[in-house]
């Protein structure tokens, strides 16, 4: 194996099987499905129930994708478009540092930046898109592309179509 193909195997198991780790605890976790639900309907992603279910089984499926390296950049773009979301919704005003109050959006973007580096590196050899021989049609720029058009686009559809944050009473400029 060359390094890589160490380098995608690494990235792709490591990333994967933390996402799938954070997919278990927002369907299984701590409150379950309807604690994930009720923070994801706090956050205005409305309805929270289905964001809830929709997070947790990409996280689970997406990332166990990318741990056997399967449809790769699909996979890497799946989990980015989450990374995204998650950015925007609920890190983004907490400035950057994971470690302060709020936690910023630090852990989020190193998550999606990996995911589109794994797209444009490719699963590998120690891949099922190897196995199947899709490994070469699918990395590159074409899978660099495919995850990032994935990840930036359907997380900017699903935004556009079911953020709705609340908004906060402007202060009253009277004296």
């Amino acid at each position: 194996m060359t390094s890589p193909d160490t380098a995608a195997l690494v990235l792709r198991v490591i990333v994967g099987l933390t996402l799938v780790a954070h997919g278990y605890n927002h369907v299984l976790g701590g409150g379950g499905i309807k604690g994930t639900a009720g923070w994801f309907q706090s956050m205005g992603l409305r309805p929270g129930i289905v964001h809830a279910w929709a997070s947790g089984l990409v996280e689970l499926g997406a990332g166990f994708g990318l741990v056997f390296g399967f449809l790769t950049p699909f996979s890497a773009g799946a989990l980015m478009g989450t990374m995204v979301v998650a950015g925007i919704t609920a890190h983004r005003t907490n400035g950057f540092f994971i470690f302060r109050p709020g936690q910023g959006y630090e852990y989020v973007l190193m998550i999606g930046v990996v995911c589109a580096a794994i797209g444009i590196l490719g699963p590998g050899t120690a891949s099922l898109d190897h196995a199947i021989g899709i490994d070469t049609d699918l990395d590159g720029w074409v899978g660099g592309l495919i995850a990032v058009i994935l990840g930036i686009g359907g997380a900017a559809l699903l935004l556009a179509t079911s953020w709705r944050p609340e908004r906060k009473p402007a202060e009253s400029t009277q004296s």
